[in-house]
Parts: structure tokens; C-alpha cells; sequence
């Protein structure tokens, strides 16, 4: 099995002289009697882009969940700057993305300012008559996403990416800090995933917003992201991006040898699929 560095590793400033504001330790998180995240440790700094990539099943949403406290674990501590997930003290400072985020069937009618608008709303200002500061919330958000255009556009009328643009909007709303983001880029064309990858790029550098994002487009996690978690159960590799094993390396990481007399090629399971620019991540088990 190949040893790699398992530390997350400083990457510039961003990751030198930052707060930790996401602290795991020891978590173990069962789903159907089945142990899908085991003893995982992971730290989150302010300002880091963060790829997640594993497997189908490997528990990337899985960890997305328990940190947002949709899930409980079975065994280890979340904390989330000081706090515990879903506590009131962190009101707003999480923004999520869901897979699914930003299907919308076609019988909705809801533009695209009053879907931003939704992320103002919690359950301290919901009654609250503040329009002009909300308005000035949206206002931002639906600039920083370049949607500033389109406001009144039906959201079943945008584009895969630009729905994508609006419900990550709706989270800068909220004004949250760290954006958890599931498969964002699913579903989008090339042009638009260059696009939604330079807007995250912006808000990591420009806004000093945290991102953390699972991805199957290993390609794209490379472009953008600082540092690169391969999760499979439990963490396999945690450090620069630039650092992230090629291929043969990966099946290393899952305890897979190389088949005898092909270096290049590795037993892995059809479970396995990250894509990259020009292959799969994948391989067919030998009948």
C-alpha cells in the first residue's frame, strides 16, 4: 500500500496564520447498520478551498451531513467555530448546496431574487420588517454570483449553471462563511462549470469565504481547490492539491496492486468513478 503525507499541509497564506473554524475528531457515522465514516480527524482553516473526492458510497455526503448535523454520529466530536452543528450560535454561518440544489421543476414560479431572498430568512428575523436591509443582502449576493441581471427571471428559465449561480446566492444571503457544497457541478455544461469554478475561486480569495466540495470532477477540484481530501471511509490522503497521487497511486491508497506485469493498471472496483479530463478514475473487475 503506498504511504502518503496525511497532514494537511500549509498552502500559502491562506492556511498559515487562519482560524480553525471546523474541528472533527474520531467520527464514526453509521447509516442502515453499515459504518460509512470510520475515526475520521479532519481540521478546516478559514479561507480554504477544499476538493472532497472518494468513491460512489465512500461517505462524502455522508460527512457533509454530519457536519451539518443532519446526521448523528455513533462515536467522535464536531465542532464548528466553538459550536456544536445546528447550534443557534452558528445561525447563518453555514451555507449548503445540495445535489440536487438546483433542480427545479418547471411548474415553480419563483425568480431569481425571491429564491436568493430565502437565504435572509431565519428564525430570528422571519417577522421581523427589515426589507431594506434584506433587499441590500440580495442585492450583494446576486452581484457576487453575476446574476444581478436576471433577477426577475423565472429560475426555470436560467441554465444549469446559473440555477447553480442562484442557489449558492441564496446561501451568500445568508451571509454564511463556509459553503458545503455537493456535486455543484453536476448536470452543467463545460462552459458553465469554467464559470461556477472562477466564482468559488473568488469568493475563497476575494470574499475569504471557506469552501469545502465534493466533487467527481477530479479535473476541476484540481483547478480550483488549495488542498484535495480523498475520503473512503475514512481519510486516505489529506494535503496540497499539487501533492493529490496520480492514478496508480490512488489504488495504492485503497490497498489495490497493480496487476502482474501492467503498472499502469489496477484492480478496482466499478464502485470507483472520479473523472478527469481525459480517462476515468475506473476499472472493470475481471470476470
Amino acid at each position: 500500500m503506498v504511504v502518503l503525507n496525511m497532514q494537511p499541509l500549509a498552502v500559502g497564506q491562506v492556511m498559515k496564520q487562519s482560524e480553525s473554524i471546523l474541528d472533527i475528531k474520531d467520527l464514526t457515522v453509521s447509516r442502515s447498520g453499515k459504518v460509512v465514516l470510520n475515526k475520521v480527524d479532519l481540521a478546516v482553516k478559514k479561507g480554504e478551498f477544499i476538493g472532497l473526492v472518494g468513491p460512489n458510497g465512500s461517505g462524502k455526503s455522508t460527512l457533509l451531513l454530519a457536519i451539518l448535523g443532519v446526521l448523528k454520529a455513533q462515536q467522535g466530536t464536531i465542532d464548528i467555530y466553538g459550536h456544536k452543528p445546528m447550534s443557534r450560535n452558528i445561525l447563518g454561518k453555514i451555507g449548503w448546496v445540495s445535489q440536487a440544489a438546483a433542480v427545479m421543476p418547471k411548474n415553480v414560479r419563483i425568480t431569481v431574487r425571491e429564491l436568493i431572498q430565502l437565504g435572509t430568512l431565519n428564525s430570528r428575523n422571519m417577522f421581523l420588517r427589515r426589507r431594506s436591509i434584506h433587499r441590500e443582502k440580495v442585492d450583494r449576493a446576486m452581484e457576487m454570483v453575476g446574476l444581478e441581471g436576471v433577477g426577475d427571471h423565472d429560475i426555470a428559465r436560467l441554465s444549469g449553471g446559473q440555477r447553480q449561480r442562484a442557489v449558492i446566492g441564496r446561501a451568500l444571503a445568508s451571509e454564511a462563511e463556509f459553503i458545503l457544497l455537493d456535486e455543484p457541478l453536476v448536470g452543467i455544461d463545460r462552459n458553465s462549470r469554467n464559470s461556477l469554478l472562477k466564482l468559488l475561486d473568488k469568493l475563497c480569495h476575494d470574499e475569504n469565504k471557506t469552501i469545502l466540495m465534493v466533487s467527481h470532477d477530479l479535473a476541476a477540484i484540481r483547478q480550483t481547490a488549495h488542498r484535495m481530501i480523498y475520503l473512503e471511509e475514512s481519510i486516505r490522503f489529506d494535503g496540497p492539491t499539487q501533492e493529490f497521487p496520480d492514478l496508480t497511486s490512488l489504488a495504492g491508497l485503497r490497498g489495490i496492486e497493480p496487476v502482474h506485469g501492467h503498472e499502469h493498471e489496477t484492480n478496482i472496483p466499478n464502485s470507483i468513478v472520479i473523472h478527469t479530463d481525459n480517462a476515468e478514475l475506473s476499472k472493470k473487475e475481471e470476470e
